[in-house]
């Protein structure tokens, strides 16, 4: 059985990955959508009943059948790289490529129409609050004179894109910036505006889930940072990320919002205050582990792969009619 890795071909984070499965000797095919008609083939076929399909990639043939996980990482744009790519034709070969996949039997990390939904933020931030984590005030608006009065409910605020990175290519991060005291907010009539109370921090948090596994790694605020610097992919700081236990109360509600958002990974950001509560931020369903692992040494693509190779149930059927005994 074989593991399909969707993703580009300069991932970082999935060769971490890729490595414990070779060392496990674990099958893996890796393949970017993009690439479809461009070194990139599939196939399938649908008679009798039955369907039979094949997929491509770098001289190696898998039938889709023989799949037994797919590592959705961070694909490309499907037939983005062929010789005549069109809107068109990426339609075509995205509904061709996670048509086919859909109908497998495979486990999936994450299944596509739960990481098309988990990535909108006003839905994560609803099912934050359903789960019991704690979210800080936030207002998602068009509105000036709702952004105006926001403001003055909560005038120590942060404001970030709605949606995430800038849509260039490569994809640009947005930094989370705080909103100066004297901003009319009048340019909110021109396009959504996430605005958020500022959590006075003592620590940020990212809390990697893979499975019923969490692995939390904390960043400590010194004394002397710059309230000004409230995102930390762009902290100054040196601090670094150091292993963190995780709070029951956190754990269990981390553990239903994946539940709910049928994901079976998610890099979760909180914020931790002077109290040590764990504020809500974000949960990116393709989320960078990389970097914590290497500082913290937490064993996270271990895990991931882990995952990946575990049974499916087709697995699990075929070992129990293998256990019968016939009378």
């Amino acid at each position: 059985m074989t593991v399909l890795i969707l993703t580009g071909e300069e991932d970082v984070t999935a060769d971490m990955v890729v490595v414990h499965l070779n060392a496990s000797s674990v099958p893996v095919v890796r393949l970017d959508p993009a690439d479809l008609t461009a070194g990139v083939a599939l196939s399938g076929e649908y008679v009798h009943g039955s369907f039979r399909g094949h997929l491509s990639a770098g001289g190696r043939l898998v039938s889709v059948s023989g799949l037994r996980s797919v590592w959705v990482r961070r694909p490309g744009a499907p037939a983005a790289r062929a010789a005549q790519p069109s809107p068109w034709l990426t339609e075509e070969a995205a509904q061709a490529l996670y048509g086919m996949l859909r109908g497998c039997a495979a486990r999936w990390m994450n299944h596509p129409d739960a990481a098309r939904r988990a990535r909108h933020k006003p839905w994560q931030l609803r099912l934050a609050q359903r789960s019991g984590l704690p979210v800080p005030a936030t207002l998602i608006t068009t509105f000036p004179q709702a952004a105006r009065e926001f403001a003055e409910r909560f005038p120590d605020l942060v404001v970030k894109p709605v949606s995430g990175a800038h849509p260039q290519e490569p994809p640009r991060a947005v930094p989370t910036s705080r909103v100066a005291p004297e901003a009319d907010f009048g340019a909110v009539a021109y396009g959504p505006t996430l605005l958020q109370r500022r959590v006075a921090k003592r620590a940020d948090i990212r809390l990697t889930v893979v499975g019923d596994t969490l692995l939390a790694a904390r960043k400590a605020t010194p004394a002397d940072a710059d309230p000004d610097e409230v995102d930390v992919r762009f902290a100054t700081s040196g601090t670094p990320w150091l292993p963190a236990e995780v709070p029951p109360r956190v754990a269990s509600a981390v553990r239903t919002y994946l539940r709910e958002a049928e994901l079976a990974y998610g890099a979760f950001d909180f914020a931790e205050d002077a109290d040590g509560t764990w504020w809500f931020l974000e949960c990116n369903q393709s989320g960078q582990f990389g970097f914590i692992e290497v500082e913290t040494g937490q064993p996270i693509a271990r895990t991931i792969a882990k995952w990946l190779t575990r049974p499916t149930p087709r697995d699990c059927e075929q070992a129990g009619d293998r256990s019968t005994v016939t009378p």
